[in-house]
């Protein structure tokens, strides 16, 4: 297969979704040129500026750094079609009317780049419908491609053909999409609204009309169908104020008007509270007002009786709460057969889901795996429908779900499929097996896609059933504790997984890692610390370490804290390149176990910073020894003559004020991440391209660094420091205690006592950490945020 090379995307239309798909884009280092009408007043682009100013506004923001929204380039249909020319992918994304589409088809069809894709983001209209207004020759490249929103964060992106798509189209588009923007891709068939949404507006309708039904309040609701069932933390109701209610209503109106034969089509009607709100103007939250409203810091939620808004914030009952926690067998039996509302209630919204994708699975997906994943990467589901029923027990769930039909329970009579009862299904247990998920069109099991680009995924995400290896037992094991595994899955690069929980580093977990680097050393070309999950390290295991500070007091810790500095020093001179594989949160100790390895690859999404400060605590890690080399590092490349001060404020300013930077573009602004660093945006690839690094650093020679001595600020930076860290005291913006960490965070990161310029190794700075981090273990008001922390996991402010 060629390479599809993306040298410019074009994104046309500029509202909420083709704005956040152009930042998403930009986050990747893929240019774009954003599109919309000229402007009737002002500068011609003015819709298109306003909008990427709108993205810097955003939260959670759609862009690693806000600066990089001047990344997008601004143009309009009148003046700018000729730069669709340059344009490798153009991605339509204006609002959903047909009309609208199908005329600017039609305006930019002649400018296009004959070898261009032509992809529309429609959330469910039909892509061949939309394909008609293009010219013949540009129609074998066109399809549909569909972002969830917020496009940065949500990691589904649906892509659809039509009859006259060229298949390779598609391979290059989802390769693309893939390795390129870090999306994880279902092929949908070209009916209403797709998979995902197909699947979850229903859900979400089917929810409401339970929820009447049983008499439950949105609050309960939204506490019932949220983390407790493995589900969005949002629930129902949050979620569809989120998303808008206006946007929901339309995509239940695409239901309306294109499934009149559909079985289920009774339960398509627009709920009539949902009706009202939009209405009266209520919209979600982008209108302040919806099935919740926020009144100063109090959450309301609507009564529908009363047609006004309540306090909120009630719960879930504590017996439905603990059946959720029960093995899916158990769990499912005990909700059919309790007498509680609530209880009652989460079974008929499961069974509702299991009997819609049994009775839809032949015509919208591919797969029962397409499903599956659909809910998972676009609804936030840790399962999807089929694999629960699935690990429940197919046989005695599918006969439920029939009883419940029969007896009018239901909220359709359509019957289940006969494969659900008889055939492969049946006799297997489920629809997912080793060797494929059950395609209900192609009465077989199919396997997953085996296009090239999933080579770079060797742990790809998997659904229940299908036997897919694990990474933690996976390959040939070389060392294991409670806390850590180390092991090779080709026998070049050694890798290393924490597996204690938050992957907190421990004295176990530094054994570990010792010992990686000593067998690494051994056998190996390098080493990559990695974890097959959204958590690289969120720090230190402070309650592992509560019993010998017990006995011992701080005293007792010292000699850990030691091992554990030096165990940062082992790693970053070791005799072979260490790789950070970074995802998800690395705070704290595990920002400073990155920080000393020789090279980082961090995932989009991750979050970095040194946070000790919340615990009463400094880095303890070298964490600020590694802030001072920085400074003397960047003020030696920049002038050797330069102000360490300058260097130094931003990496103490982190430190003091637990600073984390939102993304790994941000990390890199901040220091935590270098220039040579890499950022993967496909969470799957991080263990493929950090092997990779490690293999290209060997074989290019790589040596660790010398052991070297560097200048420090010492105490006049520090005095400096000081006064900025009074003036934020004294006016309130900083406590005592505050201020006194701050004042220790500056006495290391500028050296101690000692004039500007002298120069120091990194163990005397991890000395001074050291001493101030176990005269922190003995101040009173450090010891109530510790114990806070551990008891409450939320940070003391003392």
């Amino acid at each position: 297969m060629n390479r599809f090379n993306v040298r410019k995307v074009a994104v046309l239309g500029a509202g909420v979704m083709g704005a956040q798909i152009a930042a998403q884009l930009v986050n990747c280092k893929v240019p774009v040129v954003l599109f919309d009408l000229p402007a009737k007043d002002g500068p011609r682009n003015g819709i298109v500026t306003r909008a990427i100013d709108n993205l810097k506004k955003l939260k959670p923001s759609p862009l690693g750094i806000a600066a990089d929204a001047a990344l997008i380039q601004a143009a309009n249909y009148e003046e700018h079609l000729d730069l669709l020319q340059g344009c490798d992918l153009v991605i339509e994304a204006i609002a959903e009317r047909m009309d609208w589409k199908l005329d600017l088809y039609t305006k930019i069809a002649p400018a296009l780049n004959p070898a261009a894709i032509v992809a529309s983001n429609t959330s469910g209209l039909s892509i061949t419908k939309l394909s008609q207004a293009l010219p013949e020759a540009i129609r074998p490249r066109f399809c549909g491609i569909h972002f969830f929103n917020p496009p940065r964060y949500m990691s589904l992106v649906e892509l659809i053909p039509t009859p006259a798509t060229q298949p390779e189209i598609l391979d290059q588009l989802e390769t693309f999409v893939t390795t390129g923007v870090g999306k994880s891709v279902v092929r949908a068939k070209d009916t209403p609204n797709f998979v995902a949404n197909r699947v979850g507006i229903a859900g979400m309708l089917a929810t409401i009309a339970e929820a009447e039904k049983f008499g439950l309040g949105y609050d309960v609701v939204d506490d019932l169908t949220g983390k407790k069932m493995g589900r969005a933390s949002s629930g129902t109701f949050r979620t569809a104020d989120v998303v808008g209610l206006d946007t929901m209503a339309h995509v239940i109106k695409t239901l309306q008007d294109n499934l009149k034969d559909d079985p289920f089509y009774p339960s398509y009607a627009t709920p009539p509270v949902l009706a009202r709100l939009i209405e009266q103007g209520a919209l979600g939250q982008k209108t302040g007002a919806g099935y919740f409203k926020k009144v100063g810091k109090d959450i309301l939620r609507l009564d529908p009786h009363k047609g006004d808004y309540v306090p909120a914030g009630a719960k879930a009952d504590p017996i439905v709460d603990r059946i959720l926690k029960k093995p899916a067998a158990e769990r499912l039996k005990l909700l059919r057969e309790s007498a509680n509302p609530q209880a009652q209630f989460v079974w008929a919204i499961l069974r509702d889901s299991f009997h819609y994708v049994a009775v839809h699975l032949a015509e919208i997906a591919d797969s029962a795996r397409d499903i599956d994943f659909a809910m998972r990467w676009g609804f936030g589901m840790k399962q999807g429908p089929f694999e629960l029923w699935q690990e429940a027990g197919w046989a005695q769930v599918a006969q439920w779900v029939k009883d419940d039909i029969d007896a009018g329970k239901a909220l359709s009579t359509a019957p289940l499929p006969a494969w659900v009862f008889d055939g492969p299904v049946a006799e297997g247990g489920g629809v997912h097996r080793p060797e494929g998920s059950w395609s209900a069109s192609a009465r077989r099991f199919v396997p997953r896609s085996t296009l090239p680009v999933y080579a770079r995924q060797a742990f790809p995400d998997a659904v229940l059933g299908s036997d897919a290896a694990s990474p933690l037992k996976a390959g040939t094991e070389e060392y294991r504790n409670d806390e850590i595994r180390v092991w090779s899955l080709d026998g070049e690069v050694l890798v290393a997984s924490i597996t204690a929980k938050l992957h907190l580093i421990s004295p176990a977990v530094t054994e570990g890692l010792l010992k990686a680097v000593e067998i690494a050393e051994a056998k190996y070309q390098g080493l990559v610390i990695w974890s097959p999950d959204e958590v690289f390290s969120a720090g230190a295991n402070l309650e592992a370490l509560l019993p010998v500070f017990m006995k011992l007091g701080a005293k007792g810790i010292a000699p850990e804290e030691k091992k554990l500095q030096d165990a940062m020093l082992r790693i970053r001179y070791a005799q072979v390149p260490v790789v950070a594989a970074m995802r998800g949160i690395a705070l704290g100790g595990g920002c400073e176990l990155a920080v000393h390895c020789a090279r980082r690859v961090a995932h989009l999404e991750s979050y970095i910073g040194l946070v000790e400060v919340g615990v009463g605590l400094l880095p303890g890690g070298g964490g600020l020894a590694y802030i001072a080399r920085r400074a003397a590092e960047m003020a030696a490349a920049g002038n050797a003559n330069a102000d360490l001060l300058k260097f130094l404020t931003d990496g103490f300013t982190s430190a003091a004020m637990a600073k984390v930077a939102t993304s790994a573009i941000e990390a890199r602004q901040s220091g935590w991440l270098l220039w040579d660093d890499l950022i993967v945006p496909h969470k799957d690839e991080l263990l493929q391209v950090a092997s990779a690094q490690v293999k290209a650093m060997a074989a290019s020679g790589w040596r660790p660094p010398h052991k070297s001595v560097f200048p420090v600020a010492g105490r006049n930076a520090k005095a400096t420091i000081m006064g900025q860290l009074v003036n934020l005291r004294d006016g309130g913006f900083a406590s005592a205690h505050d201020f006194h960490i701050a004042s220790l965070i500056a006495d290391v990161v500028c050296g101690g006592d000692v004039d500007a310029g002298s120069m120091v190794t990194e163990d005397y700075l991890m000395t001074l950490e050291r001493k101030h981090f176990c005269s922190l273990l003995d101040h009173p008001k450090t010891q109530e945020r510790i114990m806070g922390m551990l008891q409450t996991g939320k940070p003391v402010r003392n």
